[in-house]
């Protein structure tokens, strides 16, 4: 993670977080700290919260007659802390998430596991239509306590080059 202190008056310093485009080095890893333990409170919130009605997720009798023997975290919350993990190291600055591609469950999570996750820059390229700005591809996996592989999935990003993002033009 890039920290950073801007001086913004007299014995005054504001912290900045991520990267800039011109930050990001092609095969560069990027561990993402703290890990996450998810609890079952999470789990059933987060199915509550996106509707998911899939009984997997929040019913301890029918998940102990499955193959895990119960229940699972439900796979969204998984990519969306994994995503969260990362902001501070590779989208912290972004201007815009471009999207994912390939997301991919290998492994399952269940309530008391611990996650954590790391991203590696796969690519980064100009914009062709913003000067100001780069694409950023990046791979981000993500390992229960034991470091088996629970999830991984490819994102790619706009990110302002330097002197041209929003925090350097904010006063706030």
């Amino acid at each position: 993670m890039v920290v950073t202190a801007k001086k913004v008056g007299d014995n005054r310093y504001r912290e900045s977080f991520g990267r800039y485009y011109e930050d990001f080095v092609v095969g560069d890893i990027y561990e993402h700290r703290p890990a996450r333990t998810i609890s079952e409170t999470d789990n059933t919130w987060f199915t509550l919260l996106t509707m998911n009605t899939h009984p997997m997720h929040f019913d301890a009798e029918y998940a102990r007659h499955s193959e895990f023997g119960r229940c699972i975290v439900c796979s969204p919350l998984t990519v969306a802390l994994m995503v969260g993990m990362s902001v501070t190291d590779v989208s912290q600055k972004a201007i815009a998430n471009l999207g994912w591609r390939e997301i991919k469950l290998t492994h399952p999570l269940f309530a008391g596991d611990t996650l954590r996750s790391e991203s590696e820059v796969l690519e980064k390229r100009e914009s062709g239509s913003r000067p100001q700005a780069g694409l950023v591809t990046v791979q981000t996996r993500g390992f229960n306590q034991e470091g088996t592989l629970v999830c991984v999935f490819d994102r790619t990003i706009l990110v302002g080059k330097r002197g041209f993002d929003a925090e350097a033009n904010a006063n706030y």
